[in-house]
């Protein structure tokens, strides 16, 4: 009998220091503290809208004393995530720029777990239907925009992950909708792995920003996965080769302008922006030193995702880029 115990007393042990090691490989993989609720002028609201016969659901952001004819900010969330999940991993970034510079802002939900975007490849179905994700943010942006007298001229468009794939999407196929858009982790997908059908005769202004050492989505291009096991997305193009796309596109002809600044913890941030006068503006912000996520000072990334820098301040970045565009 005391054989017996010891050998069940061996196991629970052996037990409980598995599931210690698996707790702590869960807190330095995948745990990041969330980071403090700044203090903010305005109102978060949670919203409903029906598009095709789909009940679909967002978030706004309004903050106080907005002025009629404010610009419109929309930021989509990554695969299997929420609108809640982005405002909390950007650090509510966006959020304390509406305040700043005066804009109103809202967090879409994915049909499915991933945005329709232009890759044929992803969980882009619920319940066998796939969603008009499209159309739900067009008619998102106007419902917006009537109900709180915004200027549909300056609507703009980002995403993290598999939203800034869905940001290329709106790009290429509403250009006239979106005065410009910020894909951040996002490559355009390679030829076989393609379905956008982009507009021939208008383009928008696009900014990309990516992490050199993206373990998720391949700055060099290839195939989208995580450790060769998780979450396959299918075949992309380098994000020097989307940019390019964009800039072919746009009809930008020439070399782009290239900059370059170190920032804290030696991360190097490049820049290379195709501009020419009265066309749409391409800017390539490649993260040297940078993981799967959006750069910015209020909160880390899971370590699973790669390095995760504090620096450069990526959504203030993005709307400069957005702010620009309006001049």
């Amino acid at each position: 009998m005391k054989r017996v115990l010891r050998f069940l007393l061996r196991g629970f042990l052996g037990l409980l220091a598995l599931l210690a090691l698996l707790a702590g490989l869960f807190a330095y993989f995948l745990y990041t503290p969330e980071p403090e609720l700044p203090q903010l002028s305005g109102q978060l609201t949670k919203g409903t809208i029906e598009v095709a016969g789909v009940k679909r659901s967002y978030r706004t952001y309004v903050p106080k004393d907005l002025p009629k004819g404010a610009p419109l900010v929309l930021v989509m969330h990554g695969s299997g995530e929420s609108p809640g999940q982005i405002r909390v991993g950007t650090g509510y970034s966006f959020e304390r720029l509406a305040d700043q510079h005066g804009f109103a802002l809202v967090y879409p939900k994915a049909y499915a777990s991933d945005w329709n975007d232009c890759s044929r490849i992803g969980d882009k179905e619920l319940n066998g239907v796939r969603g008009d994700d499209v159309g739900f943010l067009a008619a998102l942006v106007d419902k917006t925009v009537a109900e709180l007298a915004l200027d549909p001229t300056r609507v703009f468009a980002a995403g993290v992950s598999n939203g800034g794939s869905m940001a290329m999407r709106l790009a290429l196929e509403q250009p006239s909708r979106y005065k410009a858009v910020a894909a951040v982790v996002a490559n355009v997908p390679a030829p076989e792995n393609f379905q956008c059908q982009p507009a021939a005769q208008k383009a928008t202004s696009v900014m990309i920003m990516n992490g050199t050492e993206d373990p998720l989505v391949p700055y060099a291009g290839g195939e989208i996965n995580l450790l060769g096991l998780f979450y396959k997305g299918g075949p992309i193009i380098s994000s020097r080769a989307s940019a390019q796309y964009f800039a072919d596109w746009a009809r930008l002809s020439g070399a782009p302008l290239t900059s370059e600044k170190t920032v804290a913890e030696g991360v190097r941030v490049e820049q290379n922006r195709w501009s020419q006068a009265g066309k749409p503006e391409v800017e390539l912000v490649s993260i040297h030193g940078g993981g799967h996520g959006l750069p910015q000072p209020y909160s880390k990334r899971p370590r699973l995702l790669g390095p995760s820098p504090m620096e450069p301040n990526g959504p203030a970045m993005i709307w400069a880029f957005f702010a620009r565009q309006t001049k």
